[in-house]
C-alpha cells in the first residue's frame, strides 16, 4: 500500500516582529488584555519586499534542504493561502518559477485557516493515485495585508509566515504502524460564511477588502467542530486520544486549543502551542507549529501526530500521520 511519508519540513518568518506592547497607545488595548484572551505575545509582519510567494519559497527551500532534495525531485506544489500575490495566476506557480522548477504542476488551495490540512489531505490523494511521487505542500500567508489596523478585535490576532513539508510515496503495510498520512477528515458549512470573511473580492467589490470576524460566534462553534473531525479521524484509524504522541492544532487562540484538548482527552504535555510566538498565521499556522516541534526535538521519527484546523467558511479538518 502506498503511503505519503513526510520527507522534509521547513519554515520562514518575516524579519519584523510586532509585540503586543506595540499596539499600546495606538489602540485601546494592552499586552495583558491580548495575552489573557488569546495567548498571543507577538507576531511577525511582512515588510514591503516580503510576500506570500517569497515566504513560501523560503519555507520550500528549507524543506528541500531538510530532505536533501532539489526542486528537480518535486512533481507537484500545493500552496495553501488566502493571501495570494495576484488574483491569478496561482501563487504556487510563482513559487515554482522562483525555485527554478519548470516541470510538474502547481496550484493554490483556498480553505483559509484549514488550508494546510486540506492541502496535505489533497496531496496524499495525488500520491496514492500515482499522479505525483513527491509533493511540496506549503502554507504561506501575509494576513497583515488584509487587516483593518483600527479594529482591535482582529488586527491583534494575526501575523505572517510560511511553513512547508514534502510528502513522498513509500510502500507501507496498510496498518497504523506505517509512516505517513494514515487518516483524514475534512468538512465545511457555508451557512457560517458571514462569521469570518473578507469584505471584498474581484467578483463583488473589485477590491481586495479587509478581514471581518464575529469573534464570539467563531469561538462558540470552534471546539465542537474541531472535535467532530478529530473523532472521525480517530475512528478511521482505529485509535484513541491516548495513542497520540503529539497534537498540532491551528494556532488561533490558546483558549480554543486548551478547550479542544480537554474535550478530546489529550494531555496538555502532548499539545504543541506556538500562538504566543506567531499569532494566527492562517494556513501557515499548522506547518509553522509543526516545524518548531520538529526543530526542538519534540516530534521524532515514528511519532503519531494529529494536525487540526478550522477557518472561515467555515472549513475544518484533521489529518493523522506517523512521522
Amino acid at each position: 500500500m502506498i503511503r505519503s511519508v513526510v520527507r522534509g519540513i521547513g519554515s520562514a518568518l518575516p524579519r519584523r516582529i510586532m509585540k503586543n506592547t506595540d499596539f499600546e497607545g495606538v489602540l485601546e488595548t494592552s499586552d495583558e488584555w491580548i495575552a489573557q484572551r488569546t495567548g498571543i505575545r507577538q507576531r511577525h509582519i511582512a515588510s514591503d519586499d516580503e510576500t506570500t510567494a517569497s515566504l513560501g519559497e523560503a519555507a520550500a527551500r528549507a524543506a528541500l534542504d531538510d530532505a536533501g532534495l532539489t526542486p528537480a525531485d518535486i512533481d507537484l506544489i500545493v500552496l495553501a493561502t488566502s493571501t495570494p500575490n495576484n488574483t491569478f495566476p496561482a501563487t504556487a506557480v510563482e513559487i515554482q518559477n522562483r525555485l527554478g522548477m519548470h516541470h510538474g504542476f502547481a496550484f493554490d488551495m483556498q480553505a483559509v485557516c484549514s488550508g494546510f490540512v486540506y492541502a496535505v489531505a489533497t496531496a496524499d490523494l495525488y500520491v496514492r493515485g500515482g499522479l505525483a511521487r513527491r509533493v511540496l505542500v506549503i502554507g504561506s500567508e501575509t494576513f497583515s495585508r488584509i487587516l483593518d489596523w483600527t479594529d482591535r478585535s482582529t488586527c491583534v490576532l494575526f501575523g505572517d509566515g510560511a511553513g512547508a513539508l514534502i510528502l513522498e510515496a513509500q510502500e507501507g503495510e496498510g496498518t497504523i504502524a506505517d509512516r505517513g498520512v494514515l487518516a483524514a477528515s475534512l468538512r465545511s458549512d457555508g451557512v457560517h460564511k458571514d462569521k469570518l470573511y473578507v469584505d471584498g473580492g474581484p467578483s463583488t467589490t473589485g477590491t481586495v477588502g479587509l478581514l471581518r470576524m464575529e469573534g464570539r460566534e467563531v469561538f462558540k462553534h470552534a471546539v465542537g467542530m474541531i472535535t467532530d473531525v478529530i473523532e472521525a479521524t480517530f475512528s478511521q484509524a482505529g485509535i484513541a486520544a491516548e495513542d497520540l504522541d503529539w497534537f498540532v492544532p491551528h494556532q488561533a487562540n490558546k483558549r480554543i486549543i486548551d478547550a479542544s484538548a480537554r474535550k478530546l482527552g489529550i494531555a496538555d504535555e502532548k499539545v504543541v502551542v506556538t500562538v504566543n510566538l506567531h499569532g494566527n498565521t492562517s494556513a501557515a499556522s499548522v506547518p509553522l507549529a509543526l516545524a518548531v516541534a520538529v526543530a526542538d526535538g519534540r516530534v521524532k521519527k515514528g511519532d503519531l501526530v494529529l494536525l487540526e484546523a478550522m477557518g472561515g467558511g467555515f472549513t475544518w479538518g484533521a489529518v493523522l500521520l506517523r512521522w
